[in-house]
């Protein structure tokens, strides 16, 4: 299944090294069979910004966007406009800012752009004759069944090659007869939204008319199992205060419920908690040596203590820490959560926890992938499934990495409630990037210097 990104990716690709290719046949042409250094070396020179130039005519002429070049006359019109403002600006590049030496024919120039046009329209063609790739496929509930969604449903409809499929048509109004939807299935009202787009399967929630937006978007965020993207057709106000993510036919999207986070922040962000774990296990060896001992000699074998927790996609992984509770400190109770005053802790425990000390052998989870240094604090199994059944939304924590810090452990009391830490979880989930997350190292830090809200 190719998605659009591969797609631009393969255009972009495909088209830096076809027009080239064609640059190249047309020397060869004109020189039969041979390649002059003197001509072809000057080109050599100006090939990078060539190549710059050609594929910002193709962008210009929409041969990246694969919904405006899905028939022969689209493509073949695109191309040869991109390829006709490619050679001419780079012609007057090579004539006056190129090597002064350079010598280029005119039959050569013309030839490129013949070769050019050819390469880029004949890949395209080949590909939507012969590509056994599809487009993954985008089914659409759309909220509202007046004239502005029977629009867009008409206009999605129109790009099916592309994987748009309309589920639907939902009512905003219980008095609403749904008349106006013409062939599109009303599915029910609004209200319902979160059980309509499970039985529809749906991947995508587009809001047409005006309705509780709010209460709209957290009974599908709150329906645990949805993962579904939602965009509006924004109203004046909203401009003001979002952004226009996307356009379908001549009517703007707004996208309101996925993630923002930058696409390198993952990959950044994954390095720094490799180097940063590595040097601080190093530095911080001599305190976990002296706090092993203190535990040893106050209160006997294990120093360490691992503790099965739940980390992304719900997948469990030991937690380690050093040990603070006395031995077998749930043989009777069973699994409870930790209190400020826990009579459980030990002497040493009190203080290990109250610098967070006891947390650092979770250097060794970080190494190994199973958590980062912020993130949402990853909880036991046990109360997992009891969150998951009583407080909604909570699944949602469970699609980033848990981390060593959060942002509700710096924002937090030590008793703040699983409902608020999760709105804090999810504040973080939908807005983080580097900033936040030294923000929230150096919030720990100050914690960490003077002991004060640890947990």
């Amino acid at each position: 299944m190719l998605s659009r990104t591969r797609f631009v990716l393969l255009s972009v690709a495909l088209d830096a090294v076809l027009v080239n290719v064609g640059v190249v046949l047309a020397f060869l042409v004109r020189f039969e069979g041979s390649l002059p250094t003197f001509n072809f070396g000057a080109y050599l020179l100006l090939a990078p910004f060539a190549t710059l130039i050609y594929l910002a005519s193709s962008w210009i002429y929409g041969l990246y966007d694969p919904e405006r070049v899905d028939t022969v006359w689209n493509v073949v019109r695109s191309a040869a406009a991109a390829v006709t403002l490619g050679t001419v600006l780079v012609a007057a590049m090579a004539f006056f800012g190129g090597p002064r030496t350079a010598s280029f024919a005119r039959s050569t120039i013309l030839l490129g752009w013949l070769f050019g046009i050819v390469l880029l329209v004949g890949w395209r063609l080949a590909f939507l004759r012969f590509s056994r790739f599809r487009w993954p496929e985008q089914r659409v509930v759309l909220v509202g069944t007046g004239p502005v969604s029977v629009e867009l449903a008409d206009e999605l409809t129109r790009r099916e090659r592309w994987g748009w499929r309309v589920c639907g048509l939902v009512r905003t109004r219980p008095d609403d007869s749904g008349a106006e939807a013409g062939t599109y299935p009303v599915l029910g009202g609004a209200a319902d939204i979160a059980a309509i787009a499970r039985e529809q399967d749906a991947n995508r929630i587009i809001v047409v008319s005006p309705v509780a937006l709010r209460e709209l978007v957290e009974s599908l965020v709150l329906a645990d199992e949805l993962k579904v993207r939602v965009d509006v057709v924004p109203e004046l106000y909203e401009i003001f205060i979002g952004r226009v993510d996307a356009l379908i036919g001549d009517i703007p999207l707004m996208k309101i419920t996925e993630s923002s986070v930058p696409r390198y922040y993952r990959a950044v962000k994954r390095a720094i908690d490799l180097v940063g774990a590595a040097v601080l296990l190093v530095l911080v060896s001599p305190i976990l040596l002296i706090a092993s001992l203190a535990i040893l000699v106050s209160d006997g074998a294990p120093v360490l203590f691992a503790q099965e927790r739940v980390g992304r996609d719900l997948k469990t992984f030991p937690v380690y820490k050093l040990r603070t509770m006395v031995r077998d400190a749930e043989a009777l109770s069973g699994p409870v959560l930790a209190e400020e005053d826990d009579p459980r802790i030990t002497g040493v425990g009190r203080f290990l926890r109250r610098y967070r000390i006891d947390e650092l052998p979770q250097l060794i989870n970080i190494l190994k992938g199973d958590m980062s240094f912020v993130g949402p604090r990853p909880e036991r199994p046990y109360f997992v499934e009891q969150y998951l059944q009583d407080i909604p939304g909570y699944r949602e924590r469970f699609r980033v990495k848990p981390g060593v810090t959060g942002l509700a452990q710096v924002s937090g009391g030590y008793a703040t409630t699983p409902e608020r830490k999760l709105k804090y979880d999810l504040i973080y989930m939908y807005h983080r990037n580097l900033a936040m997350d030294a923000q929230i190292v150096a919030e720990t830090l100050k914690v960490v210097l003077t002991g004060h809200g640890a947990r």
